[in-house]
């Protein structure tokens, strides 16, 4: 259950459109999904948006990619990486490169799937790591996003599943510990070491609270709602005519 909202979204459907330097839009399906559901992708790439602009941009000499899940879905369909490249990122400087994995397969439904783990790319070490909440859940799919990478950079990845990474009990947390994980990873550890230090990318140990997790991203987007409701309103035009566009963050 991933987002299936496309060019027909309906601006009543839509909860906020958070622009930084991509557009994101969240519908209130994804927020009744982020409630107690699977993650969709239109939350997922909103908190990688949210991570790039609101902490990633602060360290301007970082060269750390978030790559989002439609992106991660062309490099596990295409047959020959390479030639996605206009569509991605130049990864020449880049240091490291986290994909959210989905096990879909079916190359008509871009919004299929039903489960979601993160790999973690680490160019400057050539080694992939793949951090699953159900032990072997993605697997396959990301062993294979790790062969069409290294194609796509032309030198070999070394492949390391993470057999410590934290656990979901529940059926439909596993979008959660992605994002959570995502953040860790980022925030605790790469953008946290010196240039030289060696950095463990094990998890073990680390607990997550999906229920916690869940209420935490809601509470984020509903502050950027409701900054974008106090900009709205204070931009209101004279006549006084109400907007029927989600509220807007840039």
């Amino acid at each position: 259950m991933r987002g299936r909202f496309g060019d027909t979204l309906n601006p009543d459907d839509a909860y906020l459109s958070y622009k930084s330097a991509n557009k994101v839009t969240v519908t209130r399906e994804d927020m009744q999904c982020l409630k107690n559901d699977w993650l969709t992708d239109n939350i997922i790439s909103f908190w990688e948006e949210y991570l790039e602009h609101e902490f990633l941009s602060q360290y301007k000499t970082s060269n750390i990619v978030l790559l989002r899940p439609s992106m991660s879905f062309m490099l596990l369909q295409t047959p020959d990486p390479r030639t996605l490249r206009q569509a991605l990122p130049d990864f020449s400087r880049t240091t490291h490169v986290f994909l959210p994995i989905n096990d879909c397969h079916n190359v008509t439904q871009a919004e299929g799937g039903t489960h979601w783990s993160l790999l973690l790319i680490s160019i400057v070490d050539g080694i992939a790591f793949h951090y699953d909440s159900l032990v072997y859940g993605n697997h396959d799919e990301a062993r294979y996003v790790t062969t069409q990478f290294s194609k796509l950079l032309g030198r070999p990845l070394a492949w390391q599943h993470l057999r410590d990474s934290p656990q979901q009990d529940g059926g439909s947390d596993c979008g959660v510990f992605v994002c959570m994980n995502m953040r860790h990873l980022l925030l605790k550890r790469l953008l946290m070491a010196s240039a030289h230090e060696k950095v463990s990318m094990s998890l073990g140990g680390r607990k997550i609270d999906p229920s916690a997790s869940r209420k935490e991203m809601a509470k984020i987007i509903e502050g950027f709602r409701k900054e974008g409701e106090r900009r709205r309103s204070a931009s209101a035009s004279p006549m006084g005519k109400k907007s029927r566009s989600p509220p807007r963050i840039e």
